[in-house]
């Protein structure tokens, strides 16, 4: 029985589950969303704050704890110069976990881990006027019909008829 037993195992040794936290807060603080089953989000989500803690703390030993178990230099740069500064006047609470629905695979539940002050970019695509506009330059574009470098493959056509022998 697991009374009182807190933590998931995720099916890995101590290990192995202390490396896959630190990877996956490592790219919370990196990219500032992070798409992940929901048991490893939930695990993951207190270190993550932790680390945002530590970094609006500042100073050298918050950096060493930091570095200790991020392992990433550039990593901890980024939380102590770019994201810990962000969240300077919040009390706690910067990550959040939305829900996106079951896996195709095998029906795993799927959530965003992101900071709450995280904005997707916008994905720029090009208006359908100016895709229109390229596609009427392609067709008025004048087709100049390329000469052959060779001959064509085939039967070659006789320059001069050949006079018949009578037999």
């Amino acid at each position: 029985m697991r009374h009182r037993r807190s933590g998931r195992k995720l099916g890995r040794d101590a290990s192995h589950r202390k490396a896959l936290y630190s990877n996956l807060t490592g790219a919370l603080i990196e990219h500032g969303r992070i798409r992940t089953t929901a048991a490893k989000a939930k695990e993951v989500k207190p270190v993550a704050e932790q680390m945002i803690t530590l970094g609006r703390r500042g100073g050298v030993p918050a950096r060493r704890q930091a570095l200790k178990f991020l392992r990433s230099q550039d990593v901890v740069h980024k939380l102590f110069s770019e994201v810990a500064p962000r969240f300077v006047d919040r009390p706690g609470g910067y990550s959040r976990i939305v829900r996106l629905g079951p896996r195709q695979g095998d029906a795993a539940e799927m959530v965003y881990l992101e900071l709450v002050d995280y904005v997707p970019p916008e994905v720029s695509a090009p208006p359908p006027r100016q895709r229109r506009e390229r596609a009427e330059e392609e067709d008025q574009e004048p087709t100049a019909e390329a000469e052959p470098d060779e001959e064509p493959i085939g039967e070659p056509e006789p320059d001069e008829e050949e006079p018949a022998t009578a037999s």
